[in-house]
C-alpha cells in the first residue's frame, strides 16, 4: 500500500497499528471494509502553536489509483436552503468573460477580478476547498496584440481617425493567437493576486476531448485532487489556442464507460462537469446578470427568480448571450440542472456585485440559488407583499377620511376583544426570552399585559381621532397668475418599511399611523416576538378586512435579511427603523437608495428648576423613569438646579429613586459636590434602557438647556417649572 496526498476533509479511520511523525516510518492502516480511501491526523507545530490538520489518504491498490473522483450519475444529496452554505466544503467558482472583462473587451476589469480573488482567498484560507474555472485569456492577449497590430499599421492607417487595431480583431483565428499570447500573462495576474493572500495557484488548460475520454479525464480528476490535497486552488481555462469555435454539440454524449456527459460548449458546462467529478458541494456560476429571470431582464415584467426548480424551465424565456461570451443564460441553466441533478447545488448570479461570493456564502438571498426541492414559503415573496402595499396605499386613498378612522377605531377594539389570544402568544415569546437568558430589559419590552393593551387601544383611538385631515390637507396656497393657483397639500409617501426589535406594541401603533396617512405598509420585526407579532397582525389583517383593503399592511415573515430589504428600492418608498441605536445606525449605513427616517438614540433629559413645583417633580420623575424603563422616551439623565443639593429635595428624589431599584451615577459637577456620592457615569451620553440614570446639578436653566444640547439625542427632553418665562427659553 502506498500512501498519497492530504486533504482537509473528516471521516472516520481505521488504524491497525501506531501512528507515528509525518515524515519518518509510513503509516500502518488496515481498511475498513468498504475501502475507497483512508484518514489519520496528525499534529504539527507552527511557531510554537499546535495545530491538528485533517488528512485524507488515498491509497494505490493492485495498480489502481483510488483518488477522489464522482461518477457523473451518482446522485447525492443537496442544499435545500441558502442557509446551508456555510457547511460547503469544497466549491467551484466559475468566472464569466463578461465579468472579468472590460467593456472594450481589450483587457481584463481588475478592479471586479481582484475582489473576486480576495473572496476566493477568504474560503480558502478559511479551510474550504476552491476551484476555479475562468475566462479572460482572450481578452488579455486583444490587449497585447493590439499593440503589434498598431505597430504593423501604414502610414496611411496610422494617421486615419478610425481604429483599425479593433476592426481588425474579428478574424476567425485572431482569438486562439490571442488566447496563446493572453494565457500566460492572465495566469501570472492570478498568481500575484493570489500571493498577497499566501495561497498557491496552479494553472490546468483542458480541451473537449479530454472529458470525453475516460483515461483523460482519469488522469484530470487525480491531477486535481492531487492539487487540492497539497492545499492549492486550481485554476482552470479550456486551452483556446487549439479548441475550436463553439459549434451544436449532442446534449449529453456518453463516454466508453457508458456515463453521461454534458456537452462542454461553453465554461459553463465545463465548471458543471469539473463540480460533478470532483463531489463540490456548491458551483458558483459568475455572469453579468442578477440571476434567471422569468423573460429577458431588459423586458417589462421581466422577474427575477431566486429559487429555481428543473420544472421551472418551459417557463423561462432565455435572451441573447453577452457579446463577450461563448454561452447565454440557457447554457447557464442547462449546466446548472445537469450539475444539480449529479448531487451539485448551484448558484447563478451577478459577478459585478461586490462581495457577492461571501454574500452567498453568509447565506444571503443573491441571485439564483438551483435546488430540487420546491420552497415551502411560510407566507407570500416580500416582493408580492410589497406590491400589494403599493395597491392598497392606492385604495385607502380612495377611502373617506371617516373609513379610515372606523377601520382604526376596529383595530382598537379588536385588541380588547382579542386580548387573550395576543397574551397566550406573547406568554409563548416570553418563556422563549427565558429560556434563551435574555437580558430582563429586553423582556420588559417584549412583554404585553392587558394594562398595556388599554393603553394602546386608547392611543389608537386619539389617532383615529386626529386622522381626519392627514390626507388631502391644505398647507400653502400661492397665486402664481390670474387663474392659475399653486397648492401644497398632503399626500402619501407610498410604501413604508418599518423594522423594530422586540416591541410588539410597536405593531398596532405604526400600523394605525399608516392607516391614518393612506400608506401601504410592511413591518419587519424581531424573531423573539414573532408569537406576538403574528397574533396582533391577525388583529390588523381583521381590522384592514373591515374596509376592504386586507392587504394594505402585512408582516415580513420570511428570512429575508434586512440587507435584502434595504435593496428593495423599486418596491419601498421609506425605511423607518424603531429599536436601539445600533440598529439605527447600521440602517442608516447600510441603505444606498431608499431614505431612511429615524433618530438614533434616545437620550432623554429631566430638569427640575428652582422654581418647580416639587411635589410634581417627584411624580414626573418617577413616571418617567420606572414605569417603562426600557422604552426609548424613558428619562435617562436628571439635572438639577443646585439650590436643591441644600433643600432636601436632592435626598429625598435619590432616595425614591432606590426606592424603585434605579441604580444611581453621579456627574462630574455632582461628584465634586459630594463627598461620598454614587458612582461617576462613564458617559452622559449613554441610553441605559434599564432601571439606572446619571444624575447631575446645573446653575440656572440655561446650562440645563446647554447640557441637553450637548448629551441629549433631541428625542424627548423636559423642564419642570413654574416659572413660564423658562419655559420659553426651553422652547427656544
Amino acid at each position: 500500500m502506498l500512501l498519497l496526498g492530504v486533504s482537509r476533509c473528516w471521516k472516520r479511520l481505521a488504524v491497525s497499528g501506531p501512528i507515528q511523525q509525518l515524515g519518518q516510518v509510513p503509516l500502518t492502516l488496515r481498511a475498513a471494509a468498504t475501502p475507497s480511501r483512508l484518514y489519520t491526523t496528525q499534529n504539527l507545530l507552527f511557531g510554537g502553536m499546535t495545530r491538528k490538520e485533517k488528512i485524507i489518504v488515498s491509497t494505490v491498490q493492485d495498480g489502481q489509483i483510488d483518488n477522489r473522483r464522482a461518477s457523473s450519475d451518482r446522485r447525492r444529496a443537496t442544499f435545500t436552503d441558502r442557509n446551508q452554505f456555510k457547511y460547503a466544503r469544497r466549491l467551484v467558482v466559475k468566472l464569466g468573460s463578461a465579468v472579468i472583462t472590460r467593456e472594450d473587451e481589450h483587457g481584463l476589469a481588475l478592479g471586479r477580478l481582484a475582489s473576486i480573488v480576495e473572496q476566493v482567498a477568504e474560503c480558502h484560507v478559511g479551510g474550504r476547498e476552491c476551484i476555479m474555472v475562468t475566462s479572460g485569456a482572450v481578452a488579455f492577449g486583444k490587449q497585447k496584440l493590439a499593440q503589434e497590430l498598431l505597430m504593423s499599421l501604414s502610414m496611411r492607417e496610422t494617421l486615419s481617425p478610425k481604429d483599425h487595431t479593433r476592426s481588425e480583431t474579428g478574424t476567425l483565428l485572431e482569438p486562439r493567437a490571442a488566447a496563446a499570447v493572453g494565457q500566460s500573462g492572465l495566469m501570472s495576474l492570478y498568481d500575484a493576486m493570489f500571493a498577497q493572500y499566501g495561497v498557491k495557484i496552479a494553472q490546468v488548460l483542458v480541451t473537449k476531448p479530454d472529458f470525453y475520454n475516460d483515461e483523460t479525464r482519469r488522469n484530470l480528476i487525480s491531477t486535481l485532487s492531487e492539487l487540492i490535497s497539497l492545499n492549492i486552488v486550481p485554476i482552470i481555462n479550456t486551452n483556446d489556442a487549439v479548441t475550436p469555435p463553439p459549434q451544436s454539440d449532442e446534449d449529453f454524449p456518453k463516454g466508453k464507460e457508458g456515463k453521461k456527459i454534458i456537452a462542454l460548449k461553453d465554461n459553463d458546462s465545463l465548471a458543471a462537469m469539473l463540480a460533478a467529478e470532483v463531489e463540490a458541494d456548491l458551483l458558483i456560476l459568475m455572469s453579468d446578470v442578477d440571476g434567471i429571470y422569468t423573460k429577458p431582464p431588459s423586458q417589462e415584467g421581466a422577474r427575477l427568480i431566486p429559487t429555481f426548480t428543473p420544472d421551472m424551465m418551459k417557463t423561462i424565456t432565455f435572451g441573447k448571450k453577452s457579446k463577450v461570451g461563448t454561452g447565454g443564460m440557457d447554457s447557464k441553466v442547462q449546466a446548472a440542472t445537469w450539475a444539480l441533478d449529479r448531487g451539485v447545488s448551484v448558484v447563478i448570479c451577478n459577478g459585478m456585485q461586490e462581495k457577492a461570493i461571501k454574500t452567498i456564502m453568509s447565506g444571503r438571498r443573491l441571485g439564483t440559488f438551483f435546488t430540487d426541492v420546491t420552497p415551502q414559503f411560510s407566507g407570500v415573496a416580500v416582493e408580492t407583499l410589497a406590491e400589494n402595499a403599493r395597491i392598497g396605499s392606492r385604495q385607502l386613498q380612495r377611502l373617506k377620511p371617516e373609513e379610515r378612522a372606523a377601520c382604526i377605531r376596529t383595530l382598537a377594539d379588536l385588541l380588547i376583544s382579542r386580548q387573550n389570544e395576543i397574551l397566550s402568544a406573547n406568554a409563548k415569546d416570553l418563556q422563549e426570552a427565558v429560556k434563551a437568558n435574555t437580558p430582563q430589559p429586553l423582556i420588559n419590552r417584549l412583554s404585553l399585559s392587558p394594562s398595556k393593551l388599554k393603553s394602546l387601544a386608547a392611543g389608537l383611538n386619539q389617532i383615529a381621532e386626529t386622522s381626519l385631515t392627514n390626507v388631502g390637507r391644505v398647507i400653502r396656497r400661492t397665486r402664481l397668475a390670474n387663474g392659475l393657483d399653486l397648492t401644497q397639500i398632503t399626500v402619501p409617501i407610498g410604501v413604508l418599511l418599518v423594522i423594530f426589535e422586540s416591541r410588539p406594541d410597536c405593531l398596532p401603533q405604526v400600523a394605525a399611523l399608516a392607516l391614518s396617512s393612506a400608506n401601504g405598509l410592511l413591518l419587519k420585526g424581531g424573531k423573539e416576538a414573532s408569537h406576538s407579532n403574528r397574533a396582533l397582525m391577525e388583529v390588523v389583517k381583521e381590522a384592514l378586512d373591515s374596509v376592504g383593503v386586507p392587504n394594505a399592511i402585512s408582516l415580513v415573515s420570511t428570512r429575508e435579511e434586512i440587507s435584502d430589504l434595504l435593496s428593495m428600492e423599486k418596491h419601498i418608498d421609506l425605511i423607518i427603523p424603531r429599536g436601539s441605536s445600533e440598529l439605527v445606525r447600521s440602517i442608516q449605513e447600510r441603505s444606498q437608495h431608499i431614505p431612511v427616517l429615524g433618530h438614533a438614540e434616545g437620550i432623554c433629559h429631566v430638569y427640575v428648576d428652582s422654581d418647580a413645583d416639587l411635589q410634581k417633580a417627584m411624580k414626573i420623575v418617577r413616571d418617567s423613569k420606572c414605569d417603562y424603563p426600557a422604552a426609548c422616551n424613558a428619562m435617562e439623565t436628571l439635572l438639577l438646579h443646585e439650590d436643591h443639593l441644600n433643600n432636601g429635595f436632592f435626598v429625598e428624589i435619590c432616595n425614591m429613586l432606590r426606592k424603585e431599584g434605579v441604580t444611581i451615577y453621579s456627574g462630574p459637577h455632582l461628584a465634586e459636590k459630594l463627598t461620598f456620592g454614587p458612582p461617576h457615569a462613564k458617559s452622559l451620553k449613554t441610553e441605559y434602557g434599564a432601571l439606572e440614570c446619571a444624575v447631575e446639578i446645573v446653575r440656572d436653566v440655561q446650562e440645563a438647556v446647554d447640557h441637553i444640547a450637548q448629551y441629549g439625542s433631541g428625542h424627548t427632553d423636559v423642564i419642570v417649572t413654574e416659572n413660564g418665562e423658562y419655559s420659553q427659553i426651553y422652547k427656544v
